[in-house]
């Protein structure tokens, strides 16, 4: 039995993603409030705790921002990300000098708060789907110089990552199709062009297109803005051009892959889920999820 491991972030990145955090914030005199109200050896305890329910993303980021601020400073992560959390759970405790505890706070929060919000909106996504075979995916709209760490959080909790980048795989969208002249005619072109190793997707807006698409063996196909009772349809599309009957359908590994798109809500993915595809991609689960609520007291 093979066992899911969680993700985890390259230390390198997450040095990097902090560092850029603290500069940003601590800008050219420091943290003046701190300085000029708490003296240098005074000590402090906080609790950081949630206030609401959710699931956790980005403890390395928080204990790496105390770390980079004061290297004295014990960070003692109480969860782990990816875990669930209900309100009132205190999910680190942090404790030393207490002007490294106070100036580290709010980039340890910023990112904890924001990547826990992708992770428990994603997490919402993917319970609603969970009887079906089908996963939630995040695509390219994220926060500029975030995107690794959205895409992680995304996985954290249930959730699919779609390509990085423009460099990691082909999606021949409609205007490409525009300017190219053809579906076919593109993925082909694509298939030259790269490596065997390039997966290949390619955008289609009807089963005219589709049916087209087909011919060229892309590894997956995006339909654009179907319902779930058009999106049956293209799965029986996709069963016949493949001979494959009902039952062989879904384990099938020789067959092109199916990709929902566009206006993916909430209320909606259940039914496109249930239609049969293997992907419903949404930038609902970066763009639109709320930060979860989490805070820092001190205790002493």
């Amino acid at each position: 039995m093979t066992v899911a491991l969680r993700p985890e972030l390259p230390a390198l990145l997450v040095e990097e993603q902090v560092k850029t955090a603290l500069l940003e914030d601590l800008g050219r005199a420091g943290d003046i409030t701190t300085l000029a109200t708490i003296g240098p050896d005074m000590t402090a305890t906080a609790n950081m705790s949630a206030r609401e329910a959710g699931v956790i993303a980005g403890m390395e980021l928080a204990r790496t921002a105390f770390r980079l601020v004061d290297p004295s400073i014990r960070f003692e992560a109480l969860v782990a990300d990816g875990d669930r959390v209900a309100p009132g759970i205190t999910v680190a405790r942090i404790s030393g000098r207490a002007r490294g505890v106070l100036s580290a706070e709010r980039v340890a929060l910023n990112f904890l708060m924001h990547l826990s919000g992708i992770s428990s909106y994603t997490a919402k996504f993917a319970d609603e789907i969970g009887h079906t075979a089908a996963k939630v995916c995040c695509t390219r709209k994220t926060i500029p110089g975030l995107r690794a760490l959205e895409k992680y959080a995304v996985r954290l909790s249930g959730g699919s990552n779609h390509r990085y980048g423009l460099d990691d795989a082909v999606l021949i969208k409609d205007n490409h199709i525009a300017v190219s002249g053809g579906v076919a005619g593109a993925i082909r072109a694509a298939r030259a062009y790269c490596g065997h190793l390039v997966k290949v997707e390619v955008e289609v807006d009807g089963l005219a297109q589709m049916r087209e698409a087909l011919t060229a063996a892309p590894d997956v196909i995006l339909l654009d803005n179907m319902g779930p009772e058009l999106l049956r349809e293209a799965v029986a599309v996709n069963a016949e051009h493949w001979g494959l009957s009902a039952a062989s359908y879904a384990g099938d590994l020789r067959r092109t892959r199916l990709e929902a798109s566009g206006n993916v809500k909430i209320e909606t993915i259940r039914a496109l889920a249930e239609s049969g595809v293997d992907y419903i991609s949404t930038s609902k689960i970066t763009m639109a999820a709320p930060t979860l609520d989490i805070g820092l007291d001190i205790s002493i």
